[in-house]
Parts: structure tokens; sequence; C-alpha cells
């Protein structure tokens, strides 16, 4: 599966969430470092999840808009 992540810089560093598995979050001191979090957050969240017996969802889609800069 292929879900969306929204990465945001900080003063400190970065954070990463999953807008379509809510909880599942990660941070770092990198760019590199919040995606390599990020990425074993979500299989571990999807692994949680099947072992409770819970409904995987499903990625939604992303919307972009496009606007005069």
């Amino acid at each position: 599966m292929r879900y969306a992540v929204i990465i945001e810089q900080s003063e400190s560093g970065f954070g990463a969430h999953v807008p379509d598995l809510p909880g599942c979050i990660a941070v770092g001191r990198s760019r590199e470092q919040v995606l390599r979090l990020i990425h074993e957050a979500v299989a571990l969240h999807l692994e949680e999840l099947r072992l409770a017996g819970e409904r995987v969802p499903a990625p939604s889609s992303v919307e972009f808009v496009e606007v005069a800069a």
C-alpha cells in the first residue's frame, strides 16, 4: 500500500505523520531520518492493527491545489 506522509520542518528538526493512520508519527533531526522513521512507524502501525484484528485502512487519495505564486 502507498500512504501519504506529511513532513514538516521545525526549528529543532522534522516531524512526519500519516493522515490515514491517526497516531502514526515520527520525529527526526533530518528529513532523511524522519522519512526512515515514518516508514518504520507505518509498518509497525499496520502490524499492530492486524494483530488486534482491526481493519487496515485503505490509503485515501491525495489532492493538490494549484495557485499562482
